[in-house]
């Protein structure tokens, strides 16, 4: 039955070792599995950037009917995942070692995989296909900015990559910006002549006094997350490093906020004597789609006719959805049933891991029937 093969695979690909940079083992089974299947495979070159030993994985099987849909998931697990010994009690998967099982995100890839072949196997038309399978994920979207624009374009990314039972779609995420800011004062000794020093660590602390913090509204977060400075507790500190963030689902709002920050971190070192140099990354884009948008709606759909209630959800979270989004592919991620990730207790049931391949099948099925 093809339940038992997409278990099967799944166990399969939870056994392969694929910590964050080793994802060519996963990657190899995955690249052979879909030639079998009649795609033309490739791995892109990021792996001389990303360090990973190997590129992400790109493949593209042509359609019988319309629309060319893509199914995304990312082939690293967080530590420790190497030795994964699974085991399946009462219909639950888990790790029978000290080991995340690697749900996170060898669910996506293995329900990607079982979709594909059931689509091949069924002679029904389909969508031209394509598997977008991702390297350091886990590290910030890392492999995904490495994609191109042609490498991902289609018509509808599925992104098999979000917690929670099947069913499940996000329709937004956050606009992501992070920072790092070097505080630098003047040394002196602290009993002999504190007063001759400016200290890091006092510009750092106010900076984060004139921030405001967590949940600042339903759609905006900010964090300090890191602070680190000093030599030793007789030194006025010349030195102090902090790394921080900001998120929203509003970008005007995150752009406010991000500048509201910057000006606290300037007006700290400023007001003390000192100097900061800040950095601020844009770790990628965020997205929305209303309700009743044509895509969520083929989603939910699809949803149906898999006989699971579809439901919409916002996230503060970023994923490879977000990279695809920043580079203008229609994209929409969906709960993969996985529970418990980046824990030892990691968990799927074997029925949730069904749903979402008969999700990704019912999708695709009403892709090559639209006109």
């Amino acid at each position: 039955m093809s339940d038992d093969r997409l278990l099967s695979t799944f166990l399969d690909l939870v056994r392969i070792d694929s910590p964050t940079g080793f994802e060519a083992a996963c990657a190899a089974y995955c690249a052979e599995r879909l030639r079998s299947l009649g795609f033309a495979v490739r791995f892109d070159d990021s792996a001389s950037q990303t360090g990973s030993d190997t590129g992400n994985l790109i493949a593209e099987l042509p359609g019988t009917g319309s629309g060319v849909l893509a199914f995304s998931a990312h082939m690293d697990c967080v530590e420790p995942c190497r030795g994964v010994v699974p085991r399946v009690a009462d219909g639950i998967v888990v790790a029978d070692s000290e080991t995340v099982l690697g749900a996170d995100d060898k669910a996506g890839l293995a329900a990607a995989l079982e979709a594909i072949e059931r689509l091949i196997e069924s002679g029904q038309p389909r969508p031209t296909l394509k598997a977008l399978f991702s390297v350091q994920e886990e590290v910030g979207l890392v492999g995904a900015k490495h994609y191109t624009a042609e490498d991902a374009a289609c018509d509808l990314c599925l992104v098999l990559d979000a917690e929670g039972s099947p069913g499940g779609i996000v329709t937004a995420a956050p606009t992501h910006y992070t920072f790092a800011a070097e505080f630098y004062g003047r040394a002196s000794h602290a009993g002999v002549a504190p007063e001759r020093g400016v200290s890091a660590i006092l510009m750092a602390t106010d900076a984060i006094g004139r921030m405001r913090h967590g949940r600042l509204d339903d759609a905006t977060t900010a964090n300090v997350g890191t602070i680190r400075g000093g030599t030793a507790t007789n030194v006025i500190a010349a030195r102090c490093d902090m790394t921080g963030e900001c998120r929203s689902l509003d970008r005007p709002v995150v752009e406010a906020l991000k500048a509201e920050m910057d000006a606290a971190l300037r007006a700290a070192a400023d007001e003390a004597g000192g100097s900061v140099d800040i950095v601020w990354t844009l770790e990628y884009e965020g997205f929305i789609y209303p309700d009743g948008s044509p895509l969520v709606e083929l989603v939910a759909d699809g949803c149906r006719a898999a006989g699971v209630e579809p439901r919409t959800f916002r996230t503060g979270g970023g994923s490879d959805a977000n990279v695809f989004a920043g580079k203008g592919i229609p994209v929409l991620a969906l709960a993969c049933g996985m529970k418990g990730v980046h824990g030892v207790h990691e968990q799927i049931a074997v029925a949730d891991l069904v749903a979402l391949a008969n999700i990704c099948v019912a999708v695709a099925e009403r892709m090559a029937e639209e006109r």
